[in-house]
């Protein structure tokens, strides 16, 4: 079972996104709402997977994304944000992202897109 972390500032978000990936038999082992705590539980917690919003308080997500990849490059995060213009798409691809889903999203899409790491 791949052991998840979720990271998005909205709770609702982390709420939804949490029931897709436990009703898929995925194990959500923490959830941060910027990417400063992101950094913190990845570094306690050692998830397989990190989901990761772009647009948060105190750290965005690329800049996250950066920072874990720097602690394990083999870190894999998957974007998932409403910022899906190109540059946002290439600029957190370049940081180490392996994936970026457009929210709203589809429960299929987000299981596929996981599933394929």
């Amino acid at each position: 079972m791949k052991r998840v972390l979720i990271v998005d500032d909205a709770l609702f978000m982390r709420h939804a996104l949490k029931l897709i990936l436990e009703k898929n038999g995925y194990e959500v082992v923490g959830e941060a709402e910027n990417g400063e705590i992101a950094i913190q539980k990845f570094r306690q917690l050692q998830p397989d997977i990190i989901t990761m919003d772009i647009t948060m308080p105190e750290m965005d997500g690329v800049t996250a994304i950066r920072k874990i990849r720097e602690i394990d490059p083999a870190a894999t995060v998957v974007v998932i944000s409403a910022m899906s213009q190109q540059i946002n798409v290439v600029e957190a691809i370049s940081a180490g992202a392996k994936g970026f889903i457009v929210k709203p999203f589809q429960e299929e899409h987000v299981v596929k897109t996981l599933s394929g790491l």
